[in-house]
C-alpha cells in the first residue's frame, strides 16, 4: 500500500500540470488484454504498459453489429460518433463527422499519422478522410491533400503515385511544400510537412526484417511535431496484432505486439520529460479470440489458441499517462474517448 501511494504521488508531482498541451494516442489494432499478457510473458514478463497507472475499458459495439471492424472502431475514436462498420470518418447515415486531428488542425496544434499499415487503410485513415467504405482507397489518399497535416508515415505508396485516374499524389505533396520520401530514410529531417510513404502497400513484418521502424518513425514523429509551441496530437498504430490474430499466427502477434510496446516506452519517456503529454493507448477491437493455455515468464514461451480468425467484442482496456489521464478510468463507449481526448485538448474553444 505504501508502494502504491508513493507512486500516486510522484505521479502527482510529474504532472502537476493537469491539462495537456499535446497528445500521443496509441492503438494496438486488435491488442486485447490476452495479446498484451502474451508479449509481457514473451518478453520475460515486463512490458512498457506496466508503467501505467490509469486503466479503463471501453465498450466497442458497430452501430449495425456487436462486433466492431477497425473502420467504425477508429471512427468511433476520432469523431465520437458510433457507425456502422466499413465507415471511414462517416456517422451511421453517413454522414461526414469532423475528426480529432481535423479539430486539432483548426486550433493550430501539428498532427500527425504514423502506421505499420497501409496509411490509407481503416485506423488511420479514420482520423482524416470522411468515405463510405474502407476499401476506396484511391478516394482516401485524395483525402489526405484536403487536410494541414504534418507527418505522415507508413505504407500504401501506390494509392498515391499509381492511382487509376492517372494523378501523381506525391508530386501534388511537393508542390504543397511536403519533404516526401519513398523509403524510411529518416536522416535529415528536420522539420515538417514531412510525408514517408516505404512501402507500395503494407510494410513487411517485424519476423520478415522491419526492424524498429515503428519505433524510428514514434521518434522522429515526436521530434518534429514537438517543436509547435500550441501542441500536437499524433495517432500512431501498431497495425500487425491485428494480423497475427486474423492468421491465427500467435508469434506473428506477440512480437508486433512487443514492437509496438517500444513506441509506448518512448512515448511515456517524451511525456515524463515533457510533462505536458498525455499518452492514451488502446485497441479498436480483440482480433482472433486469443487464449493463452501456457507460458513460462523466465524462458518467454507461451502457448496460445484462437477461437475464430475474425474480430471478437471483447471490451478493450485503454491506458493512460500524464496530465489529464485520470479521465480515462472507468467503462465507458469507445466514442467516449473522443469526447476525453477533445476536453483534454480544449479543441472545442476557439
Amino acid at each position: 500500500m505504501k508502494k502504491f501511494i508513493t507512486l500516486c504521488l510522484i505521479s502527482a508531482q510529474l504532472f502537476a500540470q493537469k491539462t495537456p498541451k499535446n497528445v500521443i494516442f496509441l492503438i494496438g489494432d486488435g491488442m486485447g488484454v490476452s495479446q498484451i499478457y502474451a508479449g509481457l510473458t514473451a518478453n520475460r514478463g515486463h512490458l512498457n504498459l506496466e508503467r501505467v497507472k490509469v486503466i479503463g475499458f471501453h465498450k466497442n459495439q458497430a452501430s449495425d453489429n456487436y462486433v466492431t471492424d477497425s473502420a467504425a472502431g477508429a471512427t468511433a475514436f476520432a469523431t465520437g460518433k458510433q457507425t456502422y462498420n466499413g465507415a471511414i470518418g462517416l456517422d451511421s447515415l453517413k454522414v461526414p463527422s469532423v475528426t480529432l486531428l481535423e479539430m486539432a488542425e483548426q486550433k493550430g496544434l501539428s498532427t500527425g499519422l504514423v502506421s505499420t499499415c497501409d496509411i490509407t487503410d481503416a485506423t488511420p485513415s479514420s482520423f482524416i478522410a470522411h468515405q463510405r467504405t474502407r476499401s476506396m482507397h484511391e478516394e482516401i489518399a485524395l483525402d489526405f491533400l484536403k487536410t494541414k497535416v504534418d507527418v505522415v508515415i507508413g505504407g500504401g505508396r501506390k494509392y498515391f503515385e499509381k492511382r487509376k485516374d492517372g494523378l501523381n499524389l506525391l508530386d501534388t505533396l511537393r508542390k504543397k511544400g511536403y519533404e516526401v520520401r519513398r523509403e524510411l530514410n529518416l536522416d535529415g529531417v528536420t522539420k515538417g510537412p514531412f510525408f514517408a510513404l516505404y512501402a507500395e502497400e503494407n510494410p513487411i513484418k517485424v519476423m520478415e526484417g522491419r526492424g524498429d521502424a515503428l519505433l524510428k518513425s514514434t521518434k522522429k514523429t515526436l521530434e518534429l511535431l514537438g517543436q509547435n509551441k500550441k501542441g500536437f496530437f499524433v495517432m500512431i498504430e501498431g497495425s500487425q496484432i491485428d494480423w497475427g490474430g486474423h492468421a491465427n499466427d500467435a508469434d506473428y502477434a506477440i512480437t508486433e505486439m512487443v514492437d509496438f510496446d517500444k513506441s509506448i516506452g518512448y512515448a511515456f519517456d517524451f511525456a515524463a520529460k515533457n510533462k505536458e503529454t498525455l499518452v492514451i493507448i488502446t485497441a479498436d477491437h480483440e482480433t482472433g479470440g486469443m487464449a493463452l493455455m501456457g507460458g513460462n515468464m523466465k524462458t518467454g514461451e507461451v502457448k496460445a489458441a484462437f477461437t475464430t480468425k475474425g474480430h471478437t467484442g471483447q471490451m478493450i482496456p485503454v491506458f493512460a499517462f500524464g496530465p489529464g489521464a485520470e479521465a480515462f478510468g472507468g467503462i465507458y463507449n469507445n466514442y467516449d474517448i473522443f469526447t476525453k481526448i477533445k476536453l483534454a485538448l480544449k479543441l472545442d474553444q476557439k
